[in-house]
């Protein structure tokens, strides 16, 4: 049999580190779609004009540690549950005994951001290919994590709050990822991009 603990004030004792996870999922979210936007924008050059290509490299390396931090975070808080408390295999193996889908995705999403974070700094002893195709990966870690966002928002209630603030940064980072894929040709017909002589 488990007890509720209740505090003081009324509220359970995860209350307050259901908010720790809820905010660090956000900011998770946040600084993926972020780190995505600045990692097309540096590799493309599109971003140039804010600095050398070493500092914007710099910046999305910091963008994508916060990713990481926060998104480890979020998964952290699950094992330290006063009430229904993960196991550390739950939050770490995606295909687990009570994995829900739902945690599965997101698992395999912060893992593989994980390893296209180690692979970066491995950048001097790799093919570019080789590289490049784990870093593309990025963009089947961002699918499951929205997928995962709109998911737990479903379950906890929050969807018609939280995703307006969601779609408004998916929105920029779905089309910058579809943009970086589409020949420069074709940017320069529509007028995206000028021609370089």
């Amino acid at each position: 049999m488990t007890e509720t603990v209740v505090l003081a004030v009324g509220g359970t004792a995860d209350g307050g580190l259901r908010g720790v996870a809820a905010v660090s999922a956000r900011a998770a979210y946040a600084l993926m779609c972020l780190t995505i936007c600045w990692g097309i924008l540096t590799k493309t050059g599109w971003a140039r004009r804010f600095g050398e290509r070493k500092t914007l490299r710099a910046g999305h390396m910091v963008l994508a540690t916060l990713t990481i931090t926060f998104g480890i975070v979020h998964a952290m808080g699950f094992l330290f549950f006063v009430e229904g408390a993960f196991t550390f295999a739950q939050i770490t193996i995606p295909f687990g005994e009570g994995v829900y889908f739902r945690y599965a995705i997101a698992i395999v999403g912060l893992e593989l951001m994980i390893a296209i974070f180690c692979t970066a700094s491995l950048y001097r002893w790799t093919s570019y290919r080789r590289w490049q195709w784990v870093h593309r990966m990025a963009y089947v870690a961002l699918g499951l994590l929205v997928v995962h966002s709109i998911l737990g928002a479903m379950a906890n209630g929050h969807l018609a709050v939280l995703w307006l603030a969601g779609l408004t940064l998916l929105i920029p980072t779905v089309t910058l990822s579809i943009l970086r894929f589409v020949p420069t040709r074709m940017l320069v017909q529509i007028g995206l991009v000028e021609e370089q002589v």
